[in-house]
């Protein structure tokens, strides 16, 4: 009887799902933690999820079990290699890329361009395409910590740390939520009243932007699929927008060419530069992709599916981050075309740049100020549905909040709905004002980067969370240097923005205070990720013991 259950083992990979006995003991490890597997098999529903089980998205696209079953077994017998490419699975997990793509393209992103363009030409095209190229490496580690582990950020966070570190992060992650909201809201105001002819003031078109947001959310009602086809139609309507006015303006193809190609940076485009690398990473977009990657059906214990679900990821995320490089690219270069040298480079901004896009190119067919508007309110209306979107994962990860989505989609907007509307009563009629404002948000951004890609790097190195999916040591140093750098690059431009806004002992005191404070927990929270060899581990439990 021995002899035959030992045959049956044999055969099973080829028919099966389960893999060979000795993985089992590096899957297991796919587990973050024994106890919150635990709490979720025997207390179901108690803690928050991403999605229910019956909003996920099935990738499968065998129409029976067996298929599916042959196919994993093949995986395994072959040593982990994966079956051929194919279009039908990369189409079913196509969606949470284009989401996450919103953020390179928010009115934040296109102000830094058309800045950029309008004081440095196009010699900072290569920074784009780099920064882009950093973005993308840090969305694949969201995507890989989402699907490996079953779990976002914002949950895995909420386990990792002690409640005071906790409580910190939720608090800096809703900081540079509401930080961007408010942009995206502003900037989507800015667009209904270039398409209003001016009728419209900026608080009709804040009140507009989140009656509109609650009514595009509702569609996740209906399928998460169809939230996606919403998002691919602001996508196409924001790229043929401003690929247009790049038509219209007549770029030369050398100029750009050697704008993506040649690196050059002079002392006068350093500012602009910054603001390209800053902008690219944006706190909430990483809690948001790891969160979206859960819509569809993949079971973290299954390595063929997590492999599987990895490798669609991967492509579908770089496919997805080349329609905004574009537009960043299309955006930047119609500035460097139009004003570049000229006196009104040094004022223009998100609030009167469609003004000086009219008096510069007019328009043969329509005029160029309502194609901008077009194309800047799709940028707006979407980025603040994401927004939207990750402030409800960010809050019920960190908290374990089990409302509504509604209730939750409500406290999320009314955190930045409410100052919105008192911002733009204040600045309604004052462009330069809304631009320094527009300036702070960038800097309270800018302050919360290290607060969400150092706990990313930090989980997606452990072993104990990651299992078999841990990213090795030349990826965990190519991470970590492409992370220092927005990081340093932030600090310089906080500093430089703190010393030329602030003056005399008060201020200069509490700004010390404020950045001792502000490193020693960014210190913190990089030592407490580091994971020390077992017998140096050892020795310094037992020094703190005694």
């Amino acid at each position: 009887m021995a002899d035959n259950h030992n045959a049956d083992a044999a055969r099973e990979p080829a028919v099966s799902a389960s893999p060979p006995t000795y993985e089992a003991e590096h899957r297991a490890l796919l587990r973050p933690l024994s106890f919150i597997s635990a709490i979720s098999n025997s207390n179901e529903g108690c803690e928050e999820r991403a999605f229910e089980p019956s909003e996920k998205v099935i990738v499968s696209i065998s129409g029976d079990h067996k298929g599916n079953a042959n196919e994993e077994g093949a995986f395994y017998a072959s040593g982990g290699c994966m079956p051929p490419f194919s279009w039908r699975k990369l189409w079913l997990f196509s969606g949470p890329g284009f989401l996450m793509s919103i953020a390179f393209v928010d009115p934040g992103n296109i102000e830094g361009d058309l800045q950029a363009g309008a004081m440095a030409g196009r010699t900072l095209l290569w920074v784009l395409l780099w920064a882009t190229i950093m973005g993308l490496l840090v969305q694949l580690h969201a995507t890989r910590l989402g699907v490996a582990t079953g779990r976002h950020l914002a949950e895995l966070c909420r386990d990792e740390y002690p409640d005071w570190a906790r409580h910190a992060l939720w608090l800096m992650a809703e900081v540079a939520l509401v930080s961007a909201d408010i942009q995206e809201v502003i900037g989507s105001s800015i667009a209904i009243k270039i398409l209003s002819h001016g009728l419209l003031p900026l608080w009709a078109g804040v009140v507009i932007t989140a009656l509109d947001c609650f009514m595009f959310l509702s569609l996740e009602n209906y399928g998460v699929r169809k939230l996606e086809a919403l998002f691919a139609v602001l996508i196409t309507t924001m790229a043929c927008s401003f690929a247009w006015m790049f038509v219209e303006t007549e770029p030369s193809g050398k100029d750009l060419l050697i704008g993506i190609m040649v690196p050059k940076l002079s002392s006068r485009s350093i500012k602009q530069a910054v603001g390209l690398v800053g902008g690219v990473i944006t706190p909430h977009n990483v809690f948001l992709h790891s969160a979206l990657v859960q819509s569809r059906k993949i079971d973290p214990d299954k390595e063929y599916e997590v492999r599987e679900a990895l490798r669609y990821y991967s492509i579908e995320s770089t496919l997805a981050l080349v329609v905004p490089f574009m537009i960043n690219l299309f955006v930047t270069t119609i500035f460097a075309k139009g004003f570049h040298g000229t006196k009104e480079a040094d004022n223009i901004g998100l609030e009167n740049a469609g003004k000086y896009l009219q008096e510069k190119f007019g328009g043969d067919f329509f005029p160029i100020l309502y194609i901008w508007g077009v194309g800047l309110l799709a940028a707006s209306t979407s980025s603040t549905i994401t927004g939207t979107y990750a402030g409800q994962f960010i809050m019920g990860g960190f908290l374990n909040w089990r409302l509504k989505k509604w209730i939750r989609a409500l406290i999320t907007r009314s955190f930045a709905i409410v100052p919105t509307i008192i911002v733009a009563l204040f600045f309604n009629k004052s462009g330069y004002e809304l631009d320094v404002l527009n300036e702070w948000l960038n800097v309270l951004q800018s302050i919360q980067i290290p607060f969400s890609l150092i706990p990313l790097i930090t989980l997606v190195s452990k072993e104990k969370v990651m299992g078999v999916y841990k990213i090795g040591p030349r990826m965990k140093i190519a991470t970590w240097t492409v992370a220092s750098l927005p990081i340093l690059i932030n600090s310089y431009m906080l500093l430089d923005f703190f010393s030329s806004e602030m003056g005399g002992v008060l201020y200069s005191s509490a700004l010390c205070v404020a950045m001792a404070t502000y490193s020693m927990f960014i210190l913190y929270l990089i030592f407490r990720g580091i994971e020390f060899p077992n017998y140096l581990a050892t020795t310094l439990h037992e020094k703190s013991s005694i």
